[in-house]
C-alpha cells in the first residue's frame, strides 16, 4: 500500500476504529501467543492452552474476542473447534512485531 492510499483510508473513521481494535486485540500477551500459534497452523482450545498455558475457559474468552474482531475463524470438527487465522494479514501483522521487537533498540544521540 503506498503513502496515497493510507491516507484515503485514514479519512475513513470506520477503518481507522476498525484497524485500533485489531491493534488493542494485539497488545494482550495470551492473544498474542495464541495468534502466534495460529501462524504456525490451525489448533484445537485444548492446542492452544498446551502453547498459552492458561485455562480452557480463558483461551475460550479470548478466542471469542479474536473472532469479533476478525482475526481467527472456527470450524466444527466433530466435538471439538478448530480455529485459524482469518488470512494473511494477520500472520503479517504477527511477523512484523515480532521482527521489530526483537531488533536491538537504537537512539539517536545517545
Amino acid at each position: 500500500m503506498d503513502t496515497g492510499q493510507m491516507l484515503e483510508l485514514l479519512k475513513d473513521d470506520e477503518v481507522v476504529y476498525t484497524a485500533t481494535q485489531i491493534f488493542d486485540a494485539l497488545s494482550d500477551f495470551t492473544r498474542f501467543q495464541i495468534l502466534s500459534a495460529l501462524a504456525d497452523g490451525d489448533k484445537s482450545v485444548s492446542d492452544l492452552q498446551d502453547v498459552c498455558h492458561v485455562s480452557q475457559s480463558a483461551i475460550s474468552h479470548q478466542m471469542r474476542l479474536l473472532r469479533d474482531r476478525g482475526l481467527v475463524s472456527a470450524r466444527r470438527d466433530g466435538q471439538r473447534v478448530i480455529y485459524s487465522l482469518s488470512d494473511d494479514h494477520v500472520a503479517t501483522l504477527i511477523a512484523v512485531g515480532l521482527e521489530h521487537a526483537a531488533e536491538p533498540a537504537t537512539k539517536e544521540g545517545v
